[in-house]
C-alpha cells in the first residue's frame, strides 16, 4: 500500500473531483439496502414478537455479502448479452443487481414476518445477494474509474453516500413506519432504490487496460484459470508470505462492529425508546459524526498514510463498545444514546474510509472485481457467522456482558494492524 502524503491543500482538492463525486452517489445506492436486511429488519421482526435469538440467527442473512468472491469471476468477467454493448460490462451488471434489489424490497412488503418469517428470510437473501453483486461492480468501478491518488477521497465520500443512504434506510424506514406500517416503508425504499437504475445510464463505463475488460470466452478452461485461479495467484505471487497475515487482518478488522451490529435496534427498542427517538437521535447526531468520521479518515490517510490511521481507527471501533455497556446500565437515557451512537459513527467511519483505500490499495488492476470481492468477503465473514449467535449471547447473559464481549472482539485487530505496519515498511 502506498503512504504517499499530500499536503492538507492537496488532500482536500481531492474532493472536487468528478470520480470522487460520482462515489458519493454510488456509495449512497450501495448502502441503501444493507440495513433492510439487517437492523431495519430486526426491528420489523422485534416489534412482530420474534425472540432474541431468531433475530440473531437473520444475521446470517449477511453471510451473503461475505461469500460474494464465489460469484465475483463471473461479475469480473462476463459480459451481458445485450446490455454490455449498450452500457458496458460495469454498468449493465450494475443494472441488473439493482432492478433486483427493488424487486426483493417490494415482496418483503408484501410479507408479515408473524406469519410468513421463512419468506421474509428467503426474500432477504435475495436482496442481500443482488445487494453483494451491486458492491462487487461499485469497488471494481471504483478502483478502475480513477488514479490511486484518489482512493482515499474516493473511499471517504463512498462511505459518506453509503452513510447517507444508511441514516434514510434506517432513520428512514422507523419514521415511516412509525407514522404509516412496514409494508410502506419497504415500498419506499424500493421506489428509492429504483433510482439508482436512472443514475446507471448517467455515468461513464470505466475505460481499463488489462485482461479483465478484454473478450474472453467464458466458462472455458482459459476463462476459468482466467477468472478464477489468476486473481488469487497473482495476489499470493505479489505477496508471499505476507498474503497470509494481510488475510488475517483483513478477516478481523471488522470483527467488533459487525458482532455487535446486529443487536442495537432490539436493544435500543427493548431500553424504551421510541423508533422516532432513534430515528431523530440518529439523523442529527450520528449521521454528522459519521460525516466528520469519513472525511476525517480520508484527509488523515492522505496526510499521514494509511497504515497509521488503520491502527487508529481499530482502537476507536473497539472502545465504542463501551459506550453501549454504560448505556445498558444507565437504561433510556437520550442524552447517553446521543453520546453512544455519536461515537459509534464517528469510529465507524473514521475506521472505514482508511479500510477502504487500504483494500484498494491491494488489488491488481486486471483483476480488480475479484480480488477486491475476495477482501470484502473475508472483511465481513467472521463478523457475520459469530453475529448469529449475538441474540443467544444476549438472552442468556443480558446486553452489557454482550458489549464488553464485542469490544474484546476488537483487540486482534489492533494487534494485526500494528504487524502489518511493521512489516510494511520493513519490506519498503
Amino acid at each position: 500500500m502506498n503512504d504517499k502524503q499530500l499536503s492538507w491543500g492537496q488532500s482536500l482538492a481531492l474532493y472536487s473531483k468528478r470520480p470522487v463525486l460520482i462515489m458519493l452517489v454510488l456509495g449512497f445506492f450501495a448502502g441503501l439496502p444493507f440495513l433492510l436486511v439487517f437492523s431495519t429488519l430486526t426491528a420489523w421482526l422485534t416489534e412482530h414478537g420474534a425472540s432474541r435469538s431468531a433475530i440473531g440467527f437473520f444475521g446470517w442473512v449477511g453471510i451473503t455479502y461475505s461469500v460474494k468472491v464465489f460469484w465475483a469471476p463471473v461479475v469480473d468477467n462476463l459480459p451481458l448479452p445485450l446490455l454490455n454493448r449498450l452500457l458496458g460490462k460495469r454498468r449493465s451488471w450494475l443494472l441488473i443487481a439493482q432492478a433486483g434489489i427493488a424487486a426483493g424490497l417490494l415482496l418483503m412488503a408484501t410479507l408479515e414476518p408473524k406469519t410468513e418469517l421463512i419468506a421474509v428470510a428467503l426474500c432477504a437473501v435475495f436482496v442481500a445477494f443482488s445487494s453483494a453483486t451491486q458492491d462487487i461492480v461499485i469497488d471494481a468501478y471504483r478502483i478502475e474509474v480513477a488514479v490511486p491518488e484518489y482512493q482515499a477521497a474516493m473511499a471517504a465520500t463512498y462511505n459518506l453516500g453509503y452513510r447517507i443512504a444508511l441514516l434514510v434506510a434506517g432513520a428512514g424506514s422507523l419514521y415511516i413506519a412509525d407514522l404509516a406500517n412496514w409494508p410502506a416503508a419497504y415500498t419506499s425504499m424500493a421506489g428509492i432504490m429504483a433510482l439508482g437504475i436512472l443514475f446507471t445510464f448517467f455515468i461513464g463505463e470505466p475505460a481499463v487496460k488489462g485482461s479483465s475488460q478484454e473478450a474472453t470466452p467464458v466458462f472455458t478452461r482459459e476463462w476459468f484459470v482466467h477468472a478464477v485461479v489468476s486473481p488469487f495467484v497473482d495476489f499470493f505471487k505479489r505477496n508471499g508470505t505476507f498474503a497470509l497475515l494481510i488475510l488475517a487482518f483483513i478477516g478481523l478488522f471488522r470483527l467488533s462492529d459487525i458482532t455487535m451490529g446486529i443487536m442495537a435496534n432490539p436493544f435500543y427498542l427493548d431500553l424504551g425508546f421510541s423508533k422516532s427517538q432513534i430515528a431523530s437521535i440518529s439523523k442529527l447526531y450520528g449521521f454528522a459524526m459519521t460525516i466528520v468520521g469519513g472525511f476525517l479518515g480520508g484527509i488523515c490517510v492522505a496526510r499521514f498514510g494509511v497504515h497509521r490511521v488503520l491502527i487508529a481507527g481499530a482502537i476507536m471501533v473497539a472502545l465504542t463498545n463501551l459506550f453501549f455497556v454504560q448505556l445498558a446500565l444507565v437504561g433510556a437515557v437520550p442524552e447517553w444514546l446521543i453520546v453512544t451512537i455519536s461515537a459509534d459513527n464517528l469510529s465507524a467511519g473514521f475506521a472505514a474510509t482508511s479500510f477502504i483505500a487500504y483494500l484498494s490499495g491491494l488489488t491488481n488492476r486486471a483483476y480488480t472485481a475479484t480480488q477486491y470481492a475476495l477482501f470484502s468477503s473475508l472483511m465481513t465473514l467472521p463478523g457475520k457467522f459469530q453475529s448469529g449467535f449475538s441474540g443467544v449471547i444476549v438472552d442468556n447473559f443480558g446486553y452489557a456482558s454482550f458489549f464488553l464481549y464485542a469490544a474484546a472482539m476488537g483487540i486482534p485487530a489492533i494487534v494485526l494492524a500494528v504487524l502489518v505496519w511493521r512489516t510494511q515498511e520493513k519490506a519498503s
